[in-house]
């Protein structure tokens, strides 16, 4: 029997976006650069949809928030014991089944037992008993997956990579053709495209896709590239171009690639290099935010990713500060399709 569910893509219609407030007990060693940088992100989310927001504390959050200006009333804020920011990956992934969104809501173990992440696991349990999700069914599953580590064009086709979604400390019981049908039984998905190259130098997730490819409307793929060969990431980023170049649409056609720059290289006091790169956009109803880091790529990236998404507006955003979490702009944000919020 056909499965009726369906993933959809990004650029789909949206009621909001999630995110969780950064607070003293996350791991944040730039805490006020960063909730300045959440609150920009918030700002600019809610001129188009509204935002969710999980925080320990409601009226901490609320006071930033109007001090900077933000519409409270496009923001809904619940009181919420979190362990960090990454609401890309605890958060709930909705799929479409009948014309209703039903939230799936996956295991989240700090990609991998890195981190901890008890109270993050439990946020989208605890945002649906308050009311964040309206009556929008939920179902809770036994499997660990992450949403950055998953790709849809809503038709069908889900992009993903070998390392994460293979690795040991996820679910090592699932085999590649155990995590298809996973997919496919889930999501709907009638075909599974996997990387097996590609790595951004300080990535904690194990290669999520959202650092190094992303799907986009009518056949195109916006990937990372590095045009050094002296930099670590040439050889692996490479090895992917050529992956993503034998890739073909559901159609039978070679998707239309669009390079990204890799941001030049940044590193922390301890001289460890971050995870930057200019992938980790967020798609929204009418625009895209782009994270930028004040290098010589983010003209470049605005503008490819413009090519990528015609008719919305582009939308930088400093996320410099959260480069010090491994993470950029859509590590900590998660999407909800129309009709999740009730």
């Amino acid at each position: 029997m056909q499965n009726r569910r369906r993933l959809p893509a990004e650029w789909e219609e949206q009621d909001g976006v999630l995110m969780a407030w950064p607070h003293e007990n996350t791991e944040w060693i730039n805490l006020d650069a960063v909730q300045e940088v959440t609150i920009e992100i918030a700002k600019r989310i809610t001129l188009s949809q509204q935002l969710l927001l999980a925080a320990p504390s409601v009226e901490e959050a609320r006071e930033r928030f109007a001090a900077a200006g933000a519409p409270l009333e496009r923001i809904r804020l619940f009181e919420i014991e979190t362990n960090d920011t990454w609401a890309r990956d605890f958060g709930p992934i909705t799929v479409v089944e009948e014309g209703l969104p039903v939230l799936l809501d996956f295991g989240f173990n700090g990609w991998g037992l890195k981190f901890r992440a008890d109270l993050d696991n439990q946020i989208t349990r605890r945002l649906a008993a308050q009311g964040a999700f309206g009556k929008t069914r939920m179902e809770t599953k036994g499997i660990v997956l992450e949403g950055g580590s998953i790709e849809s064009d809503g038709q069908g086709t889900i992009l993903t990579t070998s390392a994460c979604l293979l690795s040991p400390n996820r679910n090592p019981h699932l085999s590649r053709g155990a995590v298809e049908e996973l997919f496919l039984r889930e999501f709907g998905a009638r075909r599974v495209l996997w990387l097996e190259n590609g790595r951004i130098r300080g990535d904690d997730t194990d290669s999520h896709v959202d650092t190094l490819a992303r799907l986009c409307p009518d056949g195109v793929i916006v990937y990372t590239t590095c045009a050094d060969p002296k930099d670590e990431h040439y050889d692996p980023l490479r090895k992917m171009e050529e992956e993503i170049r034998e890739l073909r649409t559901a159609q039978g056609k070679p998707y239309r690639l669009l390079g990204l720059p890799l941001p030049e290289a940044i590193y922390d006091e301890e001289d460890r290099r971050l995870a930057a790169t200019y992938a980790n956009f967020l798609v929204i109803n009418d625009a895209v935010l782009v994270p930028l880091y004040g290098g010589h790529g983010d003209r470049t990236a605005l503008e490819v990713i413009g090519l990528a998404f015609p008719g919305r507006r582009i939308e930088g955003v400093d996320c410099l500060p959260l480069l010090s979490g491994n993470g950029s702009l859509h590590c900590i944000t998660m999407q909800l399709p129309k009709g999740v919020t009730g």
